[in-house]
C-alpha cells in the first residue's frame, strides 16, 4: 500500500528519491519546520517587545540606585550605603503606578522591623532561634494590623537585618530609616523630574499586544467561517482566552502613566490624552470578552453545519481591521475616524448576513458583532448611548428572510470626539 513502511536499504531509498519518487514524509516535516520557524520568530519578537517596554523603567532604576548610593555614601557619610539603593530600586521596580503608596509602605515596614528586632534582641540576644522568633513576630504583628504584603516583607527583611548585623554594626536603626526615606525619595525624584517616562508611549507599547491579539484572532475566526474549519476557530478561541497577561500589562501601564502625569510637571500637559486612554481600557476588555463569545459560537456554527452567509465572515474581518486601525490611530495621535467607520461597516455587513438567513448560533454571532463594534466605538471616544445609536442605525431595520434583504439605511457619519493626541 502507498503508506507502507519502505524496508529497502537506505541507499536504495535515497536513489528512489533522486529518481523523482514522492517523499511521503517531506510535506509533514516541512510543515513542522515552518511552524518551528514561525514560533521562533514570534518568541523573539515578544522578547524584544518586552525589553523595549521595560527599558525606560530599567534606566530609571539604574539612575535612582546610583544617586541613592552616591548621596548616602558621600553626603551622609554612610560607610555601607546598601539599603538606600535597594529601597530606590524596590520602589521603582515593584510598584508601577503605586510608588507613593509603596514608599510609605517601605518606611512603615522598616519601622515595624526595627521596633520588633530591637526589642527582641534586647530581651533575648542574637542567634538562630532568636532570628526565627523575630521574623515570626514581625510577620504576625503586621498581618494582625491588616498590613499589605509589601509591609509584611519589609518588616520581616528589616528584622532579619537588625538581628544578623547588630552584633557587628552599631547604631544600625537610624541609617536604615534614613536609607528608606532616601531611596524612596530618590525614586520619586527620578520619576517626576530627572527621567520622567512618556506616559503615552508606555501605554502604546502595552496596548499593542492586547489589540494585536484581538485583531489576529478575529481574522482567524473569519477565515475559519469561510473555510468551515472548526480547528482553526477553536485555536483562535483558545488563544484569545489567554489574554490575561496582555490586559494586565495594559492596566498596569495606565496606572503607571496616571502616576507619572500626577507627579511630573513635564507631563502635565498630556493629562487629557491620558484620560482618553484610561477610559478606553474598560471597553477594550469588554471587546475581548464579547469577541470570545463570538468565536465560541463560530465553532458551534461549523459543528452544527449552520448556514454561513458570505457577509458574516466579512463583518468579523472588518472588526479585526477596526481594532488594527484603532491601535494605529492611538499610536500616532490621530482622531480614530477610520476605526469608527470600519466598526460601523462591520455592523452593516452583519445586518446583511442576518437578512440572508442564519441559524441560532449565527444570530448570536451577529449580536456579538454589534456588541463588539459598540465597545470599539466607546474605546475610540464616543459615549455609550451614542455608540449604541450608531450601531442600530448601521444595522438597519432588518427582518431575517431567506435570500431576501431589506433596504439598508445609509451608513451614519461618525461624530467628532475630543482629539487623542
Amino acid at each position: 500500500m502507498a503508506g507502507a513502511r519502505d524496508r529497502r536499504p537506505p541507499f536504495l531509498r535515497r536513489k528512489a528519491l533522486r529518481e523523482g519518487l514522492v517523499d511521503l514524509d517531506g510535506p509533514r516535516i516541512a510543515e513542522a519546520m515552518e511552524q518551528l520557524r514561525h514560533r521562533s520568530k514570534a518568541t523573539l519578537h515578544d522578547r524584544l517587545h518586552r525589553v523595549r517596554t521595560a527599558a525606560g523603567l530599567a534606566v530609571q532604576a539604574g539612575l535612582a540606585a546610583g544617586l541613592a548610593y552616591l548621596i548616602s555614601h558621600r553626603l551622609l557619610k554612610n560607610p555601607q550605603p546598601v539599603f538606600a539603593p535597594i529601597s530606590a530600586v524596590g520602589t521603582l521596580a515593584a510598584s508601577v503606578g503605586q510608588r507613593f503608596r509603596r514608599t510609605v509602605e517601605l518606611i512603615i515596614g522598616v519601622a515595624v522591623g526595627v521596633a520588633v528586632g530591637d526589642l527582641l534582641v534586647y530581651l533575648l540576644g542574637t542567634g538562630a532561634w532568636q532570628l526565627g522568633l523575630v521574623v515570626t513576630a514581625a510577620i504576625l504583628l503586621t498581618v494582625f494590623a491588616g498590613a499589605s504584603v509589601a509591609i509584611v516583607i519589609q518588616a520581616a527583611a528589616t528584622a532579619v537585618l537588625i538581628v544578623t548585623l547588630s552584633p557587628s554594626t552599631q547604631n544600625l536603626e537610624i541609617p536604615r530609616f534614613v536609607d528608606a526615606f532616601l531611596g524612596g525619595g530618590i525614586a520619586l525624584l527620578v520619576t517626576a523630574l530627572l527621567l520622567p517616562l512618556n506616559p503615552l508611549r508606555v501605554i502604546n507599547r502595552a496596548a499593542r499586544p492586547a489589540l494585536d491579539l484581538l485583531a489576529g484572532q478575529l481574522d482567524a475566526c473569519a477565515e475559519a467561517l469561510r473555510k468551515r474549519d472548526r480547528g482553526l476557530a477553536q485555536q483562535a478561541l483558545f488563544r484569545l482566552r489567554e489574554n490575561k497577561d496582555e490586559l494586565a500589562a495594559l492596566s498596569e501601564a495606565i496606572e503607571g502613566a496616571k502616576e507619572t502625569i500626577t507627579i511630573s510637571p513635564a507631563r502635565w500637559h498630556r493629562r487629557d490624552e491620558l484620560t482618553h486612554y484610561a477610559e478606553a481600557a474598560d471597553p477594550i476588555d469588554r471587546a475581548m470578552r464579547n469577541s470570545g463569545t463570538l468565536i465560541r459560537r463560530s465553532v458551534t456554527i461549523v459543528e452544527d453545519e449552520e448556514p454561513v452567509p458570505e457577509t458574516m465572515p466579512d463583518s468579523i474581518a472588518h472588526l479585526a481591521e477596526s481594532v488594527r486601525l484603532l491601535r494605529h490611530e492611538f499610536a500616532v495621535g490621530e482622531e480614530p475616524q477610520k476605526a469608527r467607520e470600519r466598526s460601523l461597516r462591520a455592523v452593516s455587513e452583519a445586518g446583511r448576513a442576518y437578512a440572508e438567513g442564519v441559524g441560532f448560533s449565527g444570530s448570536v454571532v451577529i449580536a456579538q458583532v454589534r456588541t463588539t463594534a459598540s465597545d470599539l466605538l466607546v474605546a475610540s471616544g464616543i459615549e455609550q448611548e451614542e455608540a449604541n445609536r450608531l450601531v442600530r442605525q448601521a444595522f438597519g431595520d432588518r427582518e431575517q428572510r431567506s435570500g431576501e434583504t431589506t433596504e439598508q439605511s445609509p451608513a451614519p457619519k461618525p461624530p467628532t470626539a475630543p482629539p487623542v493626541g
